[in-house]
């Protein structure tokens, strides 16, 4: 019968050298503040990016310039996935800072052909009231809004119907049918701005108002 005699190895000495490398190679961990602290410096990466842009008014004409925005913006997105941007941190006067919805920045750019100029873009959301009004204004007493109902149908997402639009001057006011529906995602949000992507593939900057619109 064959024997098999087993000798105990000694486990090897952890030297000084060795200590060295495996703190050398060692996997960084990833904590809340350094998810923060990417977060901050990819907002403010994009905030410069679309400073000089005119709502989107000039990165509309330059494709290179609206291609690394969006790029920004997608950054972004990534870090903020998973959050919920559909609790009542979405309640609040958003102002538009920069877009890619030609129909917005066609009325911003044409406001002087009626002898007037395009005021603040405003997204005014109500999580607990289910409402939403897209705002132009057109200072000193013109605005135009449209009136939303919205349903939360995610962490990120939000569906909205349009219900009514009104154009208003000082004296008086017509009101338009309502005219769809569809959902945005906002991908970002903080105290201070909120990123969105919507059903039409556009895109969305907006802060937070220092007032609060009311109709």
């Amino acid at each position: 019968m064959a024997t098999t005699i087993c000798f105990l190895q000694p486990a090897p000495l952890k030297t000084e050298k060795t200590l060295k490398l495996n703190c050398l190679y060692s996997a960084p961990k990833i904590t809340c503040s350094s998810v923060a602290t990417q977060s901050q410096s990819a907002k403010q990466h994009l905030l410069t990016l679309i400073s000089d842009q005119d709502r989107g008014l000039k990165s509309q004409k330059d494709p290179e310039k609206r291609a690394l925005i969006i790029q920004a913006i997608d950054e972004l997105a990534e870090l903020g996935k998973g959050s919920v941007t559909t609790d009542n941190s979405l309640s609040s006067t958003w102002r538009l800072l920069w877009t890619t919805e030609k129909e917005q920045l066609f009325i911003v750019e044409k406001a002087p052909l009626f002898g007037t100029l395009a005021g603040d873009v405003l997204q005014v959301i109500d999580v607990e009231k289910n409402s939403l009004n897209n705002v132009i204004t057109f200072p000193p007493d013109g605005v135009f809004f449209v009136r939303s109902n919205i349903e939360i149908a995610s962490n990120q997402r939000v569906n909205f119907r349009f219900t009514s639009a009104v154009l208003r001057g000082k004296t008086w006011e017509i009101p338009l049918p309502p005219f769809g529906q569809g959902w945005f995602e906002s991908v970002f949000l903080d105290d201070d701005i909120r990123v969105a992507k919507d059903i039409r593939g556009d895109y969305l900057v907006v802060d937070r108002a220092p007032y609060a619109w009311k109709e």
